[in-house]
């Protein structure tokens, strides 16, 4: 019965770990999105920086305005 506890908490953590990956991956995504949608309607480094900065926000911006 131990074991089948343990195992289970073993699972738990691993499922804990996946999703802080995916949450990470996904931020830098929508950074990099940001600022290459961002570069190829501005042509400008500070409003890439700033556009990288606001991320998925700018994203779903550039997608329901243009």
């Amino acid at each position: 019965m131990r074991r089948h506890t343990s195992e289970a908490r073993k699972v738990k953590k691993v499922r804990k770990m996946e999703n802080k990956t995916v949450i990470k991956s996904g931020i830098s995504f929508g950074s990099v999105l940001a600022i290459t949608i961002s570069w190829s309607v501005n042509h400008s480094i500070i409003w890439a920086i700033i556009h990288g900065c606001l991320s998925w926000l700018y994203v779903i911006y550039y997608a329901i305005f243009r």
